[in-house]
């Protein structure tokens, strides 16, 4: 800084003022976006403790009898539930977990005054599509761990397995913000939990699509839980190649859903 003749105040400043770079406002924002998740306890039940507990209770009990076959000759029920179980995963936190803390944000006027900060609209989305993807990764290291102990035995090729859990996130964050941003908050929170205990139940996650009947199976087909659960368990389970018809299912999903949210999404 220096000082005209006239005691003005002259040239630049240290620390320059202004906003900090957009890679470093991201990064900043979705940091704080995967702790404000992971400080949440009903987040955690839903994203961790459940798909745990899930796992293990019905790996252990025979509940219900699930087809156990693999590439490999007989299996274990960990087998089948351990894809189902990662696709429940995605699930919660990309929709069910996205959709009522960014409703509730919308509510509270959170959105409206992060909208107006130097972070971008779309910076803010990325923020909070990175912490998503953080809390998967944390998520999907734990679940693994868990149904190795149980004795899983997964197959098939890790990087066909990272493609179905991106286009799964893809298409479960355009829903979840499609709803956060349509509806209010209360009404996001009960739409939100309803969808994740229908779809936990007929999405093929823990129930295989054979126990319903023959017309109901042809539409809970189309639907990206199952499309994530059972390209998931293909890979997975009996160590088939790239599962197209339901990466396409997918893929329509995640354009149809993240077009709706940029189109209808409301920030106030």
């Amino acid at each position: 800084m220096t000082t005209t003749e006239a005691g003005g105040v002259t040239g630049t400043f240290s620390p320059r003022p202004g906003a900090a770079p957009l890679p470093r406002m991201i990064r900043a924002q979705a940091a704080l976006e995967t702790r404000m998740l992971l400080r949440n306890g009903e987040q955690l039940l839903l994203t961790v403790i459940i798909p745990t507990l899930l796992l293990v209770l019905f790996s252990a009990v025979d509940i219900i009898a699930v087809p156990t076959a693999t590439a490999g000759g007989a299996g274990r029920s960990v087998d089948f539930l351990a894809p189902g179980i990662l696709a429940l995963a995605v699930l919660s936190t990309a929709f069910t977990g996205q959709a009522i803390a960014t409703g509730f944000e919308r509510r509270y006027g959170v959105l409206k005054r992060l909208a107006v900060s130097p972070l971008p609209r779309w910076g803010l989305m990325t923020a909070k599509t990175c912490a998503v993807l953080v809390t998967e990764v944390l998520q999907i290291t734990l679940l693994t761990a868990v149904a190795l102990a149980l004795g899983w035995s997964p197959q098939g090729n890790p990087l066909v397995v990272v493609a179905l859990l991106l286009l799964g996130t893809a298409a479960f964050s355009g829903l979840g913000l499609l709803m956060a941003g349509t509806l209010k908050a209360e009404a996001t929170l009960a739409a939100a939990n309803l969808v994740f205990l229908l779809l936990l139940v007929g999405g093929g996650v823990i129930v295989p699509l054979e126990k319903f009947p023959e017309a109901a199976q042809s539409v809970l087909g189309l639907l990206p839980i199952t499309a994530l659960s059972d390209g998931l368990r293909e890979v997975l389970q009996h160590g088939a190649g790239l599962p197209w018809p339901d990466l396409g299912i997918l893929a329509v999903w995640a354009v149809l859903g993240l077009g709706a949210a940029a189109r209808f999404f409301r920030w106030e």
